[in-house]
């Protein structure tokens, strides 16, 4: 099974208790979360990026460890970065 965190629990127990209700537009909003996956996963622009060979190791383990490509993850983080989502954990100590 797979393991929610606390926010998906909570959604998932709210559709089950019927609480969850449709935005008024529905069909407008799909439309437009249609698009913004689109352009996310629009692949266009091609980067050549020189990494040592020790981080491209360790790159590799984790993409074995998550179930992917390697370079679907080095295009993940990327994302991610670019996007403000991922997080310095050192930065918070």
């Amino acid at each position: 099974m797979i393991q929610l965190d606390s926010e998906e629990t909570e959604i998932l127990e709210t559709y089950e208790q019927g609480k969850l209700n449709r935005v008024k537009n529905a069909s407008q909003e799909i439309e437009r979360h249609k698009a913004v996956a689109d352009a996310t996963f629009n692949k266009d622009v091609r980067v050549n990026v020189p990494l040592s060979s020790r981080d491209f190791r360790i790159l590799q383990v984790r993409a074995l460890q998550e179930g992917i490509p390697c370079l679907t993850l080095a295009s993940s983080i990327l994302h991610k970065f670019v996007d403000g989502q991922l997080v310095d954990k050192s930065a918070n100590k």
